[in-house]
């Protein structure tokens, strides 16, 4: 998830010089993207949808990949698509605001510009999984990279066999996409299950299940000999994850992980 490049000019410096490169296509030029709509996911999480101000298209990510989203003035970071199929070219971002550009990225407002430059790395490869079953597994802000991989299986659903969308969180006020996760549900043709570590505030009481991730496997239906899994979270989660897949006997080179917190884009 690491690339390599040269630039020769500073696209984070004002507004105005990522105007002057809107026109180029190249992903390693920053282009505007105006913010369309704003989701509050948790307290410290947004999603923001975007989209060029000019309405031109843009290089259609895949699921999985990532782009540098830049806060003007303060850096840029990078960060996974969460939704990359807008009828009109949008795409959506998930940021939590852990540090001066994620928060000033998390605090944008709807027609707000940001500039962005991508999409870089390896998405999810999902031609491999076809006629097999497909296991998510996602632990807190995973799910933002791994929710366009839903929405693709969804979306051609008849390639796939059983599909477990297994989803963990801290707590109950940690829980992202909390009504994208209502919605599969009630589609019936996928199986969610959602945990929590620990009860969040005594006054929101929570009805679901309290433990790890990795218990919501004891329960999930599929066949490991023939079943594709999807991981991302916090690598303690990820390892404990591959390792419970591996004992249910899923194969490992079926499983594919993204280490979101080690992607980069190094310049020399």
């Amino acid at each position: 998830w690491t690339s390599t490049a040269v630039t020769t000019a500073d696209p984070l410096a004002s507004p105005a010089a990522a105007t002057a490169t809107t026109a180029s296509t190249a992903p390693l030029v920053p282009r505007l993207q105006r913010v369309l709509e704003r989701h509050d996911e948790t307290a410290d999480t947004v999603t923001l949808t975007l989209a060029p101000p000019d309405g031109g298209h843009e290089e259609r990510p895949e699921p999985g990949q990532f782009a540098m989203l830049s806060a003007f003035g303060l850096g840029e970071v990078p960060i996974s698509y969460s939704s990359v199929d807008g009828p009109g070219g949008e795409v959506a971002h998930t940021v939590r605001a852990v540090g001066a550009a994620t928060a000033a990225l998390a605090a944008a407002r709807p027609g707000d510009l940001l500039a962005g430059r991508g999409p870089y790395g390896t998405g999810w490869d999902l031609r491999g999984a076809s006629g097999r079953d497909v296991v998510v597994v996602a632990g807190g802000i995973g799910l933002a990279p791994l929710k366009g991989l839903i929405d693709a299986v969804q979306a051609d659903r008849d390639r796939f066999g059983s599909v477990n969308v297994l989803v963990g969180a801290r707590t109950p006020g940690d829980l992202c996409f909390a009504r994208r996760l209502r919605e599969w549900s009630v589609r019936g043709d996928v199986e969610v299950a959602v945990t929590v570590d620990r009860l969040g505030d005594p006054a929101d009481p929570w009805p679901g299940a309290i433990g790890v991730v990795t218990t919501l496997l004891d329960n999930a239906c599929f066949d490991p000999a023939g079943a594709t899994a999807y991981v991302c979270g916090p690598e303690v989660m990820m390892r404990a994850t591959v390792r419970a897949l591996a004992e249910r006997g899923v194969d490992l080179p079926d499983v594919q992980v993204s280490i979101e917190r080690s992607m980069s884009f190094e310049r020399s």
